[in-house]
């Protein structure tokens, strides 16, 4: 199947403006009316503002398999629809009806989000490297409300709901990227017995089980245990080589469930054993020319299959996570709770990968004319330990009082997190010799033999935060809320550099620290008791050091002398539930300016903290139930990028922003037929992908959008037994999921296949 270029249809942003405000207000005046009662009657049931775990029942009735009632923080004490910010919530159903293990693929389920940047300087990027609205966002990835560092590829097998916030969440999470953060909900002991398995294979030698079992221990006193475990030993449907074994196990046990004082202790252990994926060579891809004036004919030489791996069997990427949580929730009186969580996080990355340049000088074309003679210089073997150990407290107390005629929510609370990276120098990592272009041996002896060996040298950082935040929700009366929060964190990043230089170690020490102030404003109303429309405004800040990397050259980006990011965010929007809220609507316009940005230039190789970039679109969702037995989420993006000042554009001499398709569309609806049966598929659009620009010649400056296309059934074979098989990528499109800055290597998306689960409940 052919992919559609999107500027075949070009749509205008008065035209998406229009759109987006129309879907927003138009409905309401045909469905507000039906579905007034029935909303008021559920909030008269269930306070608005505050979702203990004791009223998950009464909030519940509105929710459907893919619609949540509200996110998960206790900072969001509103239902979604009164709630002045786009705000995506991933339930489990969603991601497990479309086979989603990673949290990678489940982001699937929201436009625009995804791993589009392979890496640098033959750098590959592991775990959940991820942009969103135009920037790496990776660094602001959450569990249960706490930041989680570390380059692993997140499971879903613990995870209840993923809660995706767009738009800058300094005030709700401290320093962050400009444009979102993802947070994950894992699962807790709950007051329900349950036991399930799910049995998966597939394509690419996919094996898969888990297991989930939660059982009550003491129902008078609300004590229940729940183990979730995981394991998995699978290949790869679109590459050759690559591997993906990993084992896991989350024991949970809670006490209290049914009462005031909840508390939950909860622990995740992940061993991954992967073999990691370097990319493929770009040569007879679109826009493909040739590295070397000298050898034109390179220019018209044929794509290489997308199976073939450049790098070594021997190549691998050893992840072990361990976090352990306490959470506490307590309800002082029905107006007045706390929550608290405490956690001590642990990831270290063990890391050998074998990667490729093809400048001209890599690039040997001995016999003009034949491919099959061509090899190329596997010149580059990069290699990772790192550790990574986060110690953090959160307390958040949520208190509801009236002042006058006027309702109030306050949230308040107190951070106090130390996070400590260690990165060792390493050497003996090997060299490899030439691999052929069109037919690679991954299999070949290396040069110099694999003896890998800390070299003395290593880089640590430890960032010490204490913040202090305060938001509070203010109802007049039954049509507007208005919401306001202000957040103060004291940062401070100490950092030691121990150099190798002509086998002599030099030590050097930095210190920065900074006091970030966010905040966030925002205004709502309410046409009707299920819709409202708002206008907010939210700033947040990132320092230098604050990916725990800081340098005292004066010629880098992570110099402690710049000045942190700044971003701003504008939104409107309006939102809509229908259906007796099982349907959910909702459409924003943003913009989002972030200054400060520190950018090198391509022609002197110079650092300049003078960047200011600009991200502005519509987004549309549609989110629940169409009817009983049909279930639908969607959503569409539309991007309008720029550097408004600075060096930086992209490969082409583009004024737009790297490795950010203009739009995005992705979508999903299942149906359940009489006889057990269930049918479902989905498609999903991603616009063309620019690269960034570092003198590389001969590379694609971008990479073609594409549809991708995908379906599943499932049957009910008894009351304990379904099955499901998901068919992925039906017209076998050929695509690029993501490339690297020079535009040298790219990651194919997944070509047509399949895999059949079986779900098994005692």
């Amino acid at each position: 199947m052919k992919a559609i270029k999107s500027r075949k249809h070009p749509i205008t942003r008065s035209q998406l403006a229009g759109t987006a405000l129309a879907a927003a207000l138009m409905p309401l005046g045909a469905h507000a009316a039906a579905d007034a009662a029935a909303t008021t009657a559920a909030a008269t049931a269930a306070p608005a503002s505050v979702a203990p775990q004791s009223t998950v029942e009464i909030v519940g009735k509105n929710e459907t398999a893919f619609r949540a009632e509200r996110a998960s923080s206790p900072k969001y004490t509103e239902r979604l629809v009164d709630t002045a910010q786009t705000v995506q919530v991933i339930k489990k159903e969603l991601f497990e009806q479309q086979g989603a293990l990673t949290l990678t693929e489940a982001l699937r389920s929201t436009p625009g989000v995804g791993a589009f940047f392979l890496g640098e300087n033959g750098n590959t990027n592991t775990g959940d490297a991820i942009f969103m609205r135009g920037f790496d966002t990776s660094g602001s990835i959450y569990v249960d409300g706490v930041r989680d560092v570390g380059s692993i590829a997140r499971d879903v097998f613990n995870v209840e709901q993923i809660d995706v916030l767009k738009g800058p969440a300094g005030t709700d999470n401290g320093r962050g990227a400009p444009t979102g953060s993802v947070n994950l909900v894992t699962k807790k002991a709950n007051l329900t017995d349950l036991v399930t398995t799910a049995i998966t294979g597939g394509s690419g030698d996919q094996k898969r089980i888990t297991f989930d079992a939660n059982q009550v221990l003491d129902e008078q006193r609300g004590i229940a245990v729940r183990l979730n475990v995981l394991a998995q030993d699978s290949g790869s449907a679109a590459r050759d080589v690559v591997e993906n074994k990993r084992w896991a196990v989350a024991p949970s046990i809670g006490f209290g469930l049914n009462g005031p004082t909840r508390v939950h202790l909860d622990y995740l252990h992940v061993d991954q054993d992967n073999i990691p994926d370097g990319g493929v060579y770009v040569i007879g891809l679109p826009g493909y020319t040739s590295p070397d004036r000298a050898r034109p004919w390179v220019a018209d030489a044929p794509k290489v299959d997308p199976k073939n791996f450049y790098g070594s069997v021997d190549d691998y990427d050893d992840v072990k996570a361990d976090m352990a949580t306490v959470r506490i929730e307590h309800d002082f009186s029905p107006t007045m709770k706390l929550h608290n969580t405490s956690r001590y996080g642990k990831t270290s990355q063990d890391y050998l990968l074998t990667a490729f340049l093809t400048s001209a000088a890599n690039l040997a074309t001995p016999v003009q004319g034949d491919p099959r003679t061509w090899t190329l210089a596997r010149s580059i073997r990069t290699g990772k330990d790192q550790e990574n150990r986060i110690l953090t407290n959160v307390t958040t107390l949520t208190s509801q009082f009236d002042t006058g005629a006027v309702s109030h929510t306050l949230v308040t609370g107190l951070e106090l997190t130390s996070e400590r990276q260690t990165t060792r120098g390493l050497s003996g990592l090997g060299t490899l010799p030439a691999a052929n272009i069109y037919r690679p041996d991954p299999r070949q002896a290396p040069i110099t033999p694999v003896d890998v060996r800390r070299t003395g040298a290593y880089n640590e950082g430890q960032v010490d935060t204490q913040s202090v935040y305060v938001f509070d929700t203010v109802k007049v009366g039954e049509r507007w809320i208005f919401n306001g929060g202000v957040r103060l964190d004291h940062f401070r990043g100490d950092y030691s550099v121990v150099a190798l230089t002509n086998n002599v170690l030099t030590p050097t020490r930095f210190k920065v620290g900074e006091n970030l102030v966010n905040g966030k404003l925002s205004a709502l109303y309410k046409p009707t008791a299920n819709s409202s429309v708002y206008a907010m405004v939210a700033s947040s800040r990132q320092p230098p050091g604050a990916s725990f990397t800081v340098s005292g050259n004066a010629n880098s980006a992570q110099n402690p002398i710049y000045e942190p990011q700044k971003t701003v965010t504008t939104e409107f929007g309006g939102k809509l539930d229908l259906l007796k809220s099982r349907l959910s609507l909702s459409a924003a316009l943003f913009r989002t300016d972030v200054e400060n940005e520190v950018e090198q230039d391509p022609a002197d190789l110079q650092y300049y903290q003078t960047g200011e970039k600009r991200v502005q679109g519509v987004e549309l969702g549609a989110t629940g139930a169409l009817a009983p037995h049909w279930l639908i989420s969607a959503g569409y993006l539309y991007l309008d990028t720029s550097v408004e000042r600075g060096r930086n554009v992209t490969a082409a001499g583009e004024n737009s922003l790297t490795y950010t398709p203009k739009q995005s569309f992705t979508a999903w609806t299942s149906y359940d037929l009489p006889w057990g049966l269930r049918i479902g598929g989905g498609a999903r659009f991603s616009d063309k992908l620019a690269r960034g620009t570092d003198g590389a010649i001969g590379t694609p400056a971008h990479t073609d959008s594409y549809w991708v296309f995908d379906a599943m059934l499932g049957y009910k074979v008894s009351k304990n037994v379904d099955l499901r098989l998901n068919l992925y990528n039906i017209g076998d499109e050929k695509y690029v999921a993501a490339i690297n800055k020079s535009g040298y290597r790219y990651t194919p998306g997944t070509p047509r296949s399949a895999s059949l689960t079986a779900n098994v409940r005692f």
